[in-house]
């Protein structure tokens, strides 16, 4: 058996459909994936924003929309207080009997912290409110199998060495959204000395129990490992060509690294393929824009899958009807009654600090004593980093008192992040690395509404703003992007760019009001 395409794995025949990697860009880690009929969704983590959760469509596994988010009511389970890279782990989303059904971890949790399940009849939402299911570790999955029974997985940490994790097993009870029955230890990794054996997935195939597991640490080492078993429990044989798929062996220097974390699914017509993370650095191991959602083709031989080892950034396309979906506007004008599902804040809302109604055509951010360096919901409205090359820019209309700062923000963390923004001394250009704040660049007071713009290259970020149509003029030197990485700042997530006002601390009545943002690929 092949996999499609050539025999040198994924390079494309001539003449082949083929598809681009990553599908899906930027900050869109852990997917799981489902299908329903025709139908694909698919789901990532999205750790301490909200709404959370996100949920995409697709009907050839190329071409993805968001249809919307698990998580999108402040009720549904508390993200305040959540620090970064804490809150929501690794979904595993499923279909069974006409219902939905996502598990997940809410980690480092202000209010509580462990697994849930949520159900909803229609992906896109609603959703229901988390049900807790108790158990150790993160990352858990769900198994519906064909004798009518349920299981759930999940790993955690065991003190047996620095690292060192293991799968448990247990019974899942659809009808009272529970865990039941005895608890099973089936896995602790493939390889001697095994490191964070997690994000585990059960799949019965031709009669057989296949165990899929993310081993090695969600970086360089990452790896995508198999076992299989006669019976749900076990025992489990690891795949002796173990790792299946993994870019630990490509160094640091190559264009894609950190494959791992890994779910399959078929097609109608009988193919499998698998979806995973994976990163793009923009100069050695430094990715701002996080870990993406990447596509690979997989073939059984032998009873195992295949996958060629390693991402291809072109490959042949699934054998299904190509379907696009309409392009969204590089442009939102703000005129619609509720942000867009690309638009993201930090933590639960618990108040209602912007407005598209206030004054129509614009986005109004209620002036507020919170700051994106505080573990808080501050008055940023943001969304992801999706390419290496982009532009960014807004027309801002503020009147700022002292203290008070609106206008574009970069974001990595509350300790790390750029500000473009217009206070009552001027505009200013920030860094905050470290949690230490810099001035990089000062500009005049703005008279009036002012234009805000970010253009990046790879790690470089230059800011610019315009106060008169067709001018712009660049504000400082442009800041080192590397501070937006997880490998400098630490943590889990990508960048976002975004719309932002503060009153750091003081008490507030003011607003800043957003005519448009626009985002565009360089």
């Amino acid at each position: 058996m092949t996999l499609p395409g050539d025999p040198a794995f994924g390079r494309p025949a001539s003449g082949d459909p083929v598809f681009r990697n990553p599908v899906l860009p930027g900050f869109h880690p852990d997917p799981s994936i489902c299908r329903v009929g025709d139908d694909f969704y698919l789901m990532t983590s999205s750790f301490e924003w909200f709404p959370g959760l996100p949920v995409f469509h697709s009907r050839d596994l190329v071409h993805w929309r968001q249809i919307g988010h698990a998580l999108d009511r402040p009720s549904q389970l508390p993200l305040d207080g959540v620090p970064a890279s804490g809150g929501l782990y690794a979904p595993t989303l499923r279909h069974h009997d006409g219902t939905f059904y996502v598990v997940c971890t809410l980690v480092d949790g202000a209010e509580w912290s462990g697994h849930f399940v949520m159900t909803a009849s229609d992906p896109a939402g609603p959703w229901s409110d988390a049900h807790r299911l108790g158990g150790d570790g993160i990352d858990p999955s769900l198994f519906f199998d064909d004798d009518g029974r349920a299981w759930c997985t999940g790993t955690r940490l065991t003190g047996k060495y620095e690292g060192h994790t293991e799968i448990w097993l247990r019974e899942f009870d659809p009808e009272a959204l529970a865990l039941t029955g005895d608890e099973h230890v089936i896995w602790d990794g493939a390889v001697k000395g095994a490191i964070w054996s997690e994000g585990s997935h059960i799949y019965k195939i031709d009669g057989r129990y296949h165990l899929l597991t993310a081993e090695g640490g969600t970086a360089m080492d990452h790896a995508v490992m198999v076992a299989r078993a006669d019976e749900v429990t076990g025992p489990y044989q690891g795949n002796p060509r173990n790792p299946i798929l993994t870019h630990r062996n490509l160094g640091a220097g190559h264009p894609v690294v950190g494959a791992g974390h890994a779910d399959l699914v078929d097609t109608p017509g009988g193919e499998w393929w698998m979806v995973l993370l994976a990163m793009r650095p923009h100069h050695g191991d430094r990715c701002a824009l996080g870990r993406e959602t990447f596509l690979a083709p997989v073939v059984w031989e032998d009873g195992w899958p295949v996958t060629g080892g390693r991402l291809q950034a072109t490959s042949p396309a699934p054998s299904l009807p190509p379907h696009p979906w309409p392009a969204a506007p590089v442009c939102d004008q703000f005129d619609g009654p509720e942000l867009g599902p690309v638009w993201n804040m930090q933590r639960t809302p618990r108040e209602r600090w912007w407005s598209l109604t206030e004054r129509p055509g614009h986005l109004r951010l209620r002036v507020r004593p919170e700051s994106l360096a505080d573990v808080a919901n501050p008055s940023f409205v943001g969304r992801r980093q999706q390419h290496h090359d982009f532009a960014a820019f807004t027309a801002l209309d503020f009147a700022p008192a002292d203290e008070e700062a609106a206008g574009l923000a970069l974001v990595q963390n509350n300790d790390f992040h750029v500000l473009l923004v217009s206070t009552s001394m001027g505009l200013r250009l920030i860094k905050r690395e470290q949690g230490i704040e810099t001035v990089l660049a000062r500009g005049p007071a703005a008279p009036g509404p002012v234009k805000l713009g970010f253009e990046a290259h790879g790690r470089w970020y230059r800011a610019s703003y315009s106060t008169e149509p067709g001018t712009w003029t660049p504000l400082g030197e442009p800041v080192d992007g590397d501070i937006l990485t997880s490998q400098v700042a630490g943590g889990f997530t990508g960048a976002y760019i975004g719309l932002y006002a503060t009153s750091n601390g003081r008490a507030s009545t003011n607003h800043a009001d957003f005519a448009w943002f626009e985002y565009t690929p360089l």
